[in-house]
């Protein structure tokens, strides 16, 4: 049994819209306005952001049902990194991960592996009797024309989505470069933690847009995080960055009165002893510190420390994590949340 747009998005957690036409369901973590935004800029700029905008970072599926089997399909083609998987969960526990790599077979910088655009298949084995399954889609990639099926007759329960939402604003490393299995990613341990939904609203290469921050959601998350700060280092211009920084979090906090903001510093990086028109790296955290202190629902978290400072945690050796790194990112900025709570 092929399960309906109206089926899919009952399960469906992190996504603001599902829209099904000529290429068939596809996920949405970005508003209109907000894809809108994105398509402009790629046009204006000659940048490709849009594609990133477009993958399903942070959305996951999750229900009941007694079916004896899953298959999903769905179109796949270039988003952020050249690999994905789908991670398949029954009671709590991996089931199995769908992949586009053997990871015994991985070089330890894998963040250079590469693939052809693909139509995805796959059919899974589920546990005897009622399971409780989750599916994380992966960030990774850009998905159209995504179906599900289970077998004719099994039942069909919706799970019961958490009463508070997590909104995650930043680039690479919060859409989930460069963890291999998108369960592993930081901003989906940390939803996890806190009992939230993510809506994860993260782009590889972005820098602080304060158009961005003031694209208003319908709905006001509980939480917030935003973790910009390492590529406006490298690309942005001193007085570019401080305007565009204290900007998006004057306005974030203006369209967010009740909800708890938390502004994470840029975490280590290899090469952070360099010197870029910004400035030192340090000058980064702390000028977002200093920007955001006189905001009432803004608390500052330093990024410093919450990934060892070691390459072999960082999949490209110098900036994005791997899993294990990502597992110290989420439980380390849990503990630092947690004290605010």
């Amino acid at each position: 049994m092929k399960l309906t747009i109206n089926e899919i998005k009952k399960i469906t957690w992190g996504a603001v819209n599902i829209t099904e036409d000529e290429v068939g369901v596809t996920f949405h973590r970005f508003t209109e306005k907000e894809e809108e935004l994105y398509k402009n800029l790629d046009v204006k700029a000659n940048r490709t952001d849009f594609p990133r905008a477009m993958s399903p970072a942070g959305i996951k599926l999750c229900f009941k049902t007694d079916s004896k089997t899953l298959r999903l399909s769905a179109d796949l083609s270039l988003s952020g990194r050249h690999f994905y998987s789908f991670d398949i969960f029954a009671n709590g526990k991996l089931l199995k991960s769908i992949t586009s790599f053997k990871e015994e077979e991985l070089p330890f910088k894998y963040s250079v592996l590469d693939y052809e655009p693909c139509h995805f298949d796959s059919e899974v084995t589920l546990p005897d009797g009622e399971n409780n399954i989750v599916i994380y889609l992966p960030w990774s990639v850009r998905m159209h024309n995504f179906t599900l099926s289970i077998d004719d007759g099994a039942t069909f329960i919706p799970t019961q989505k958490p009463a508070k939402k997590i909104m995650c604003y930043g680039d690479s490393i919060t859409q989930g470069y460069d963890a291999l299995y998108p369960h592993r990613r930081y901003t989906g341990k940390l939803a996890e933690m806190l009992d939230a939904e993510e809506i994860n609203k993260a782009i590889g290469g972005e820098v602080f847009n304060p158009e961005l921050a003031a694209c208003k959601a319908d709905f006001t998350p509980d939480y917030i995080t935003v973790a910009y700060g390492t590529n406006d280092w490298v690309k942005s211009k001193k007085d570019t960055f401080t305007k565009n920084a204290k900007d998006f979090y004057r306005i974030l906090s203006e369209n967010y009165p009740n909800s708890k903001i938390f502004a994470i510093t840029p975490i280590w990086r290899a090469d952070c002893n360099q010197i870029k028109d910004v400035g030192e790296f340090s000058f980064v955290g702390e000028y977002i510190a200093s920007v955001t202190e006189k905001l009432p629902n803004v608390t500052v978290i330093r990024g410093d420390w919450l990934v060892p400072h070691y390459t072999d945690f960082f999949a490209d050796l110098y900036l994005h994590p791997r899993d294990a790194g990502f597992d110290f990112y989420a439980i380390n900025l849990y503990k630092e949340i947690e004290k605010y709570l």
